[in-house]
């Protein structure tokens, strides 16, 4: 006659280990927020180095001497977006919503994207691959973007994707495009650019000039 014993194995998680991992994960994300604002401080090093000065200069010649300086950055700043819009488009608030754009409309998303329109591959340890994203184009009324296909994947899967990528990524229209060797280019369409009516100057079209009035 046997006798069948169930066996019951309590785990218990120790609070150091919790602590120790919660740690683990600040420090890492302190790590990659410091990298992230230096890479930011590069890009922007009209911003940055201002900045910086003004810290510099507080901290050395104290805080009213740094806000002195700060005063004047920002005096400069103001004087240089009146006296050059277009300039400071360019170079600055232009970048600034471009590069927020890019990872607010694709690439926070992309990922989980790619999974739901079919676009993944699993590998033979289950891990999920995830064709890389190879640059974004964010535009006034389109978005480029540039992907790897993976290996196994033809034109024709990206192209039968479009209309899933394009209410995916929330925008009117999408076409794809082969570009080069696992290299494709969607185009998004997220406004219609002829919506609204331009305005044209009649003397400013080629050939024609308006004639002066005849005195009544």
């Amino acid at each position: 006659m046997t006798r069948t014993q169930k066996i019951t194995i309590t785990t218990t998680t120790d609070f150091a280990d919790v602590v120790m991992d919660a740690l683990g994960r600040a420090m890492i994300a302190v790590v990659v927020a410091g990298f992230q604002l230096v890479w930011w401080a590069l890009l922007f090093p009209m911003v940055s180095v201002p900045a910086g000065l003004s810290v510099a200069v507080g901290w050395f010649y104290g805080w009213p001497f740094g806000v002195g300086v700060a005063g004047v950055a920002v005096a400069g700043m103001v004087l240089w977006r009146v006296s050059s819009p277009q300039t400071f488009e360019h170079w600055l608030t232009g970048r600034i919503r471009s590069r927020w754009l890019t990872w607010s409309r694709y690439r926070r998303r992309w990922a989980t994207v790619m999974a739901a329109c079919q676009l993944t591959k699993t590998d033979h340890n289950d891990r999920v691959i995830v064709p890389a994203l190879a640059g974004v184009r964010i535009g006034e009324s389109l978005d480029v973007v540039r992907a790897k296909m993976l290996p196994g994947h033809s034109p024709s899967d990206w192209e039968n994707r479009v209309e899933h990528l394009a209410h995916a990524f929330g925008t009117r229209h999408a076409q794809a495009a082969i570009i080069g060797p696992s290299l494709v280019e969607i185009t998004f369409r997220r406004s219609d650019s002829l919506a609204e009516p331009i305005v044209v100057d009649f003397e400013s079209m080629a050939g024609f000039k308006a004639l002066p009035r005849k005195a009544a």
